[in-house]
């Protein structure tokens, strides 16, 4: 009975993955847990949803009209691994291995909002490490085993203020009130890096004089002044924007927009 108890108590560490890549890259380490990949891109599309049921439906919606996708594929990679941090053990220790760049933040975010409604107590940020600002943006994609070893015994506490400055930021960025993200950007904390670029790169896509936003622009200087080649462009885009952390398909979308002519 007492060895039952003990194996229901052991706290298992639990690492929150922003993709299957870096699950690929920890298996080859000697880091031990489970991974829950988080295989969301809230830096883009609709948020709504009073519930989490409905945020599920209208998640799945764009990503299936956007991406040309089966909404039951949301479901079963998305909401699956999520759901698995709504019913972790209030014992856990969990790990978030996400990168600073706005992509990686939003998803961070999230989660932090999520595991703002539970009681687990140990939750840690893990960052990447970066020898030079060359590399700022580039993240854990740079990491050799070593490094990400050395990310992982680097790992710092979440405090419950840091906690709920996540909840917080979540909660501006869903409903997209800039000013209250630039105020809550502004706030310190060991958890959050480069906080006030990425708010501040966000609010960057929405200007108010109904030109084009920092994305675009930038898409269409290099399509005016280097290349149409999509590959060249979304290289470029990369190298002087990572701060957004865009995938190829979000560059695509802003892209496709050049041609099209919509905003």
């Amino acid at each position: 009975m007492n060895f039952a108890r003990g194996l229901m108590n052991k706290q298992m560490t639990y690492h929150i993955l922003n993709g299957d890549c870096l699950a690929d890259q920890l298996k080859q380490t000697n880091i031990q847990g489970q991974f829950i990949i988080c295989a969301e891109c809230l830096v883009d599309g609709d948020l709504t949803g009073d519930t989490l049921s409905q945020y599920w439906t209208t998640r799945a919606k764009f990503i299936s009209f956007t991406y040309n996708t089966a909404m039951d594929d949301y479901y079963n990679k998305c909401v699956i691994e999520l759901e698995k941090i709504i019913n972790l053990p209030d014992t856990s220790e969990v790990c978030l291995w996400f990168e600073n760049d706005l992509f990686c933040q939003t998803n961070m975010w999230f989660i932090l909002s999520l595991l703002s409604k539970k009681q687990v107590k140990k939750i840690f940020r893990v960052f990447p490490i970066i020898d030079s600002n060359i590399d700022l943006w580039k993240g854990f994609g740079i990491s050799n085993t070593q490094m990400l070893e050395q990310a992982y015994n680097s790992k710092i506490p979440f405090t419950s203020k840091d906690i709920k400055l996540g909840d917080y930021l979540w909660n501006a960025y869903k409903i997209s009130d800039f000013k209250k993200l630039k105020e809550l950007s502004r706030q310190e904390s060991y958890c959050f890096q480069h906080l006030d670029e990425v708010c501040q790169a966000h609010i960057d896509r929405f200007p108010t004089d109904n030109s084009l936003g920092r994305p675009d622009k930038i898409v269409k200087e290099i399509i005016e002044n280097k290349s149409e080649d999509f590959q060249v462009v979304f290289s470029n885009f990369s190298e002087r924007q990572g701060i957004y952390g865009f995938g190829d398909l979000q560059v695509k979308n802003i892209y496709d927009r050049q041609f099209s002519g919509t905003k």
